[in-house]
């Protein structure tokens, strides 16, 4: 039985050791000085792209074949609901992480996403940028964005990686995750009054959702098997557990039935 315990106690850290997804870093300050190229290929701060607002920030890639789009389609419908002025109570910043994407791309997704928000929207309120000199990357290092690139067979080039909304305060303290693709105008309007005061909030538990790889060839989403094999070492050590103690309990039956077999033989003998 302890032997038992101990495997599983393994698997668990090791399920949980995972190097993909979002290591929360509430409390910590991203540097505003980092510089992006913005949807124009202007140089630009993120001091100056948050201008002193609470910021929603999402860290994508344009061409993403995954939960990008539904992530960020979601988003833009939730800030046409979203009972704060937008580029005065906060703004929106989606930065891209893929090495090779250009401003021409970046403005092509904001025209579209600003259009999905279905009513009239402040554009300047939602940017759209690439990195520059790394940035991206230092970017979501700070707030503890985790992702892998992946190249397939035909050459082309994805990114696994998870689908949250990140809540940057004016002086650039992390206060809250908002993780999945579906969020609640109302969480966010309360995520951003948060921010807005730097009050770091909690987690609300979601299961976070990750995007793959798409394999053209094959006409399927390429999944991380060494990342879910835990999960399924897991059930299958949960499953064996459970079959153990089963079969005890029948043992346990087996042996107390004879017994009192003998017990019925000596009270007939006596008799």
């Amino acid at each position: 039985m302890k032997k038992l315990l101990l495997a599983l106690s393994l698997i668990i850290s090791f399920a949980n050791a995972t190097t993909l997804g979002i290591q929360e870093k509430l409390g910590d300050v991203v540097p505003l000085d980092l510089t992006f190229l913005d949807e124009n290929g202007k140089s630009v701060t993120l001091k100056k792209l948050m201008n002193g607002k609470p910021t929603i920030l999402t860290l994508n890639y344009f061409r993403c074949a995954g939960i990008c789009t539904p992530q960020l389609n979601d988003l833009a419908h939730m800030l046409g609901k979203l009972d704060l002025a937008e580029n005065t109570d906060y703004k929106v910043l989606t930065v891209s992480f893929a090495e090779d994407e250009t401003p021409a791309l970046a403005a092509a997704k904001r025209k579209n996403q600003i259009n999905a928000i279905g009513r009239d929207y402040i554009a300047d309120a939602w940017h759209f940028v690439i990195g520059e000199n790394n940035s991206s990357h230092v970017l979501a290092d700070k707030v503890g964005f985790t992702f892998e690139k992946t190249v397939t067979k035909l050459g082309k080039v994805d990114y696994i990686h998870a689908a949250a909304l990140i809540m940057i305060s004016p002086e650039g303290k992390i206060t809250r995750y908002l993780n999945g693709i579906e969020q609640l105008p109302f969480d966010v309007k309360m995520a951003l009054i948060e921010s807005s005061n730097g009050t770091v909030g909690p987690t609300i538990a979601k299961t976070l959702l990750y995007c793959f790889s798409y394999d053209p060839e094959g006409r399927t989403y390429i999944f991380v098997w060494e990342k879910v094999a835990a999960t399924v070492m897991l059930f299958i050590v949960l499953a064996f557990f459970i079959s153990l103690l089963r079969m005890g309990r029948k043992d346990d039956g087996r042996e107390i039935a004879p017994r009192r077999d003998v017990k019925e033989e000596e009270t007939t003998e006596e008799k």
